[in-house]
This record gives C-alpha cells, structure tokens and sequence, in this order.
C-alpha cells in the first residue's frame, strides 16, 4: 500500500510541476491535483495501452513520435474527467505530458519495483 501512496505523490509532484512550467495548464486545488495524479495512473495502465495497440501502424511510420501524441492525449483525458484541472490545447498537453514523465521518470528512479526506496551500497572487497 505505500508503494501505491508513494507513486501517487510521485504522480502529483510531475503534475504539479508541469502547471508550474507549461502556461496551458493548470489544477485548482490540492484535491483536484490528487484526483488527477489518481486518473492518470488509472488511465496510463488501462488506456493507453488499448490505444499504443490500436496506433501502431502510425507510431511505426513516424518512428515513435505519435506516442507523444497518445500521452498528451492521455493527459487531455484526465483534464476532460477532473473538475479544476484545464488544459488550454493541444500544445499545453504535449508539453504537460513531456514535463510530467520526465519528473516522474527521474523521482521514480530512487524508488525499486515493489515501490519502496532501494538503497544501493557498494562494498570495497579486499584483494585476495
């Protein structure tokens, strides 16, 4: 259960950030920012998938490109379903979408798979 309450707050963090650097978009309120950090982790695992299978023709042609496309698609979504979220265009989701898997990819990075803080220590063997 903290695994879920830490990539949730992880997930609202990237969304906070990105209202704070993309013009276009913006979240109200506290409870708006978690309702929508919410959606979006629910949207990302069964959305986006269903339309990554469904646009493969067009992502293959442009070489990746469209997923772009599908993630600001993503975030347009959420902001259609979360009162006091607004997303201005389709520019600001690009943008928004880009902000936030870079925030979440790098904070996700010091938390391991079962969502828990991972320590790495490196120990100096002697030589034998």
């Amino acid at each position: 259960m903290s695994g879920f309450l830490l990539r949730l707050a992880i997930s609202a963090f990237a969304l906070w950030v990105a209202t704070r650097l993309v013009s276009g978009l913006s979240i109200d309120s506290a409870g708006s920012l978690l309702l929508a950090a919410l959606l979006l982790g629910f949207v990302n695992a069964v959305v986006r998938p269903l339309l990554v299978i469904l646009t493969f023709p067009l992502t293959l042609v442009t070489l990746g490109l469209f997923l772009f496309v599908v993630n600001a698609a993503m975030l347009g979504l959420v902001a259609a379903f979360v009162p006091g979220m607004h997303v201005a265009g389709f520019g600001s989701a690009l943008l928004g979408s880009i902000v936030v898997s870079l925030v979440s990819w790098a904070a996700s990075a010091w938390i391991g798979p079962r969502g828990t803080f991972e320590v790495i220590s490196f120990e100096r063997r002697p030589r034998p």
